[in-house]
């Protein structure tokens, strides 16, 4: 079984992401993001959007009301949809779901985030959360029934409100307990990069151990990137692949090895 997360870029070829997993033939879920289309639909609608970073030095956006309808727009329609859309066009029976269909993915509400704003500290609380919970019981029945489940946030919160989550995290979540075999995750870069301006300074291997260090220096959203990446592997990954989204056969060229590999 294979776990795809594919980012939310604009530049992410999705069709020769569907079209390499077809000739695949291997048992799959995938996770994906939405975030050019969402930043899009923000600006045409006039909403702002708005990053939050926390006195530990993570970074995410603030999701009020007015930023989840737009999110749910983004993420579990035109995206969700479209890829269905193309999953079926390759031969693939695809299911498209976020979070809240079928309860596949419930969390918990975030109780507050700490901030420092104009010099002050303050707790901002949102529409947003951990997971901690999947539906085996349907992802299981969809994939032996030969569905290919197609998943994306909103996520349920412990009172059934929807909210936001993090990709990372629910890939984490379900390494936990679907055991995949591979995991492959789709960015709009070579792989990691020693120097994020820099598509030259591929890192083409790393470990548990470089994560660490590669933490270190991190900063903002990919702080947050390298966390979860660490907490993907005490969920019980054993490998995975960072790949460049935007090639010809995107999977393909991950499975080759092209991209970064993390043991």
């Amino acid at each position: 079984m294979i776990i795809l997360k594919i980012g939310g870029g604009a530049a992410i070829n999705i069709d020769g992401i569907m079209s390499d997993l077809a000739n695949l033939q291997e048992r799959a879920v995938i996770v994906h993001g939405a975030n050019a289309l969402r930043d899009k639909l923000l600006q045409e609608l006039g909403v702002e959007k708005k990053i939050l970073t926390s006195l530990s030095g993570y970074s995410s956006v603030f999701t009020d009301q007015t930023a989840l309808d737009v999110l749910i727009m983004a993420y579990a329609g035109l995206r969700n949809k479209r890829i269905v859309e193309l999953c079926q066009q390759n031969g693939l029976n695809a299911i498209g779901l976020s979070g809240i269909d079928g309860k596949v993915i419930q969390g918990k509400r975030n109780t507050g985030i700490k901030i420092e704003e104009h010099g002050k500290r303050r707790i901002v609380r949102d529409f947003s959360g951990k997971p901690q919970k999947v539906n085996v019981e349907l992802l299981t029945w969809l994939m032996e029934n030969h569905y290919l489940p197609v998943l994306c946030v909103p996520i349920l919160d412990e009172n059934n409100f929807a909210i936001n989550s993090e990709n990372d995290d629910i890939v984490t979540l379900l390494q936990y307990h679907l055991h995949a075999q591979k995991i492959v995750q789709f960015i709009e870069a070579p792989g990691f990069l020693k120097n994020p301006d820099d598509p030259d300074s591929l890192i083409k291997n790393m470990t548990k151990e470089d994560l660490e260090q590669f933490e270190d220096t991190a900063t903002l959203r990919m702080k947050r990137k390298v966390l979860a990446l660490r907490k993907l592997f005490l969920s019980g990954a054993v490998s995975v692949l960072i790949a460049d989204g935007r090639g010809e056969h995107p999977l393909v060229d991950a499975l080759n090895g092209k991209g970064t590999t993390i043991k």
